[in-house]
């Protein structure tokens, strides 16, 4: 069985298209599992929205709720608020966002699960946004294996597919767990903006994880962000094409 492990899409359709093209066309996966943040502060969350919408119930996608698409569904002026102290760009992106996704969108969005079990060949899989504790909870590269250890101690799934940090890693714990953070589709916080996403190969007696940077047209998308036109688009645009920060300066 071959997963095609995609998440973090912010609304970015150019990034999205070119990776769905890439899993169709040479990587002919049997299953996708997207892990979350589907629109917020990204040039098109409706669009980005009612595409995963429309796999899902085509069945070929299995899909999770991230953080910022709770803050969608859940918004109100606490959630704004909380988040402006933090940045307020992206206070200004999510302020935004709720104003053009309209009711079903927003629905789609909230009835979404927190997580989600799949197995195959006995191997349990286990989908989360952030981690098994948190979904706003980080797996960087480069931790200390104790760290991770901790954060999937309560789980019993031998695989744990995660994203938010929008910096792909894994790990193999001692526990005999693997952790495989796929990257982000839409926001890849890297110098070189590429999509990310990741391919899960299940055999008998056999699991492989490759990640893949797809190409698409960043300028493109670059261009359609900056034309939202609230304050702080620009810099959010500009991250597009050159990130290495989380948020906009």
């Amino acid at each position: 069985m071959k997963y095609a492990v995609i998440s973090d899409i912010h609304g970015n359709m150019e990034a999205l298209n070119a990776v769905l093209t890439d899993i169709e066309e040479v990587e002919m996966a049997d299953k996708i599992l997207c892990l979350g943040d589907l629109a917020m502060a990204g040039p098109e969350p409706g669009a980005a929205i009612d595409k995963i919408k429309s796999l899902v119930e085509a069945e070929k996608v299995i899909c999770i709720q991230g953080n910022t698409d709770k803050m969608i569904a859940d918004y109100n002026e606490d959630i704004l608020y909380s988040l402006r102290e933090k940045n307020e760009v992206m206070a200004n992106a999510l302020e935004a966002d709720v104003k053009i996704l309209s009711d079903s969108q927003k629905e789609f969005l909230k009835n979404l699960p927190v997580n989600e079990k799949v197995e195959y060949l006995k191997n349990k899989i286990l989908m989360v946004h952030g981690s098994p504790r948190r979904n706003d909870e980080n797996i960087f590269p480069e931790m200390p294996i104790s760290e991770i250890e901790e954060m999937v101690k309560d789980t019993d799934a031998d695989i744990i597919l995660c994203g938010h940090t929008h910096v792909p890693c894994g790990y193999q714990t001692e526990s005999r767990k693997t952790i495989v953070n796929d990257g982000s589709v839409g926001r890849p916080f890297s110098e070189e903006p590429k999509a990310c996403y990741a391919i899960l190969d299940i055999g008998m007696g056999c699991i492989s994880v490759r990640h893949k940077h797809i190409e698409y047209d960043v300028n493109t998308a670059s261009k359609k962000l900056l034309e939202r036109g609230y304050d702080g688009c620009e810099k959010l645009a500009k991250m597009l094409l050159h990130a290495t920060s989380r948020y906009p300066q």
